[in-house]
């Protein structure tokens, strides 16, 4: 059976979930979020390694990978424990700091899922994506390229976090008083964040694509006959990660939070 996660991986993941399941219910979304991330990511792998040489790993993630896209969170849920203590319903009028780390988390969650099933299962659209920045037809796996079927998926990831966080308010019994809201939130937040990671990819990663192998390639070892596709070599996919979930932290806290909330 092919492993998820490294030695490593599994024990920063172990880590981050112990602490989030510990600061309450909600720390489950993050598990949740694994469990699902990890389905996506094993979907059609060998396909996918035909048009991705970043898929050739086996789909085994590091403790990098692992802290991106939830260390923030994980901070978040700390912080919501030592100022707020136990979970509140999220109402900004009556609990605005409470809230304002509950929805920081419900954003991370969603901008990390709907990212994740965007890469994973976008790259099988029928039709080749487009790169955000410019709208021109790019090569399946470039890095900021969009499809109909990848916002699809982004959507699909966020509304699945909103889904799961009303599930285990209502078992944590702080009935949620407008879980459509809630899952509004997780659905719009996972379409902007989706799209927030897409326009890092396209402008600072490099994608490359080997005419000959057919093939898209990040900025390490790229044949010598593959062109330069999008983008400069600043920032790793786990640090256009950890920049679009601190972005979409501070945007579900600040901004759109109090406006759904």
């Amino acid at each position: 059976k092919r492993k998820s996660l490294s030695k490593a991986g599994a024990i920063a993941a172990w880590t981050v979930g112990f602490l989030s399941v510990a600061s309450g219910l909600r720390g489950f979304v993050l598990l949740f979020f694994y469990l699902v991330a990890s389905k996506a990511t094993k979907y059609k792998m060998d396909v996918k390694k035909k048009l991705d040489s970043s898929e050739e790993g086996g789909a085994v993630r590091g403790a990098s990978q692992v802290l991106c896209s939830s260390i923030v969170s994980v901070i978040c849920n700390l912080s919501h424990v030592w100022y707020c203590g136990e979970e509140q319903p999220i109402n900004f009028k009556d609990a605005p700091l409470a809230s304002f780390f509950a929805s920081a988390v419900l954003a991370h969650h969603a901008t990390v899922l709907a990212d994740t099933l965007a890469s994973e299962l976008g790259i099988l659209s029928d039709t080749d994506p487009v790169l955000i920045t410019t709208f021109r037809r790019v090569p399946p796996g470039t890095n900021g390229g969009i499809s109909l079927w990848g916002i699809v998926c982004s959507g699909i990831g966020g509304f699945l976090v909103g889904l799961f966080t009303v599930l285990m308010d209502t078992a944590s019994g702080l009935s949620p008083l407008q879980p459509l809201k809630i899952i509004t939130f997780g659905t719009v937040c996972g379409l902007l964040g989706s799209l927030v990671d897409s326009l890092l990819g396209a402008t600072l990663q490099e994608s490359y694509f080997d005419p000959d192998s057919k093939m898209t390639y990040q900025h390490e070892n790229f044949p010598q006959n593959a062109k330069l596709v999008s983008g400069i070599n600043i920032l790793s996919n786990a640090q256009v990660n950890l920049v679009s979930v601190v972005i979409m932290c501070a945007l579900g806290g600040y901004l759109l939070g109090p406006a759904f909330f």
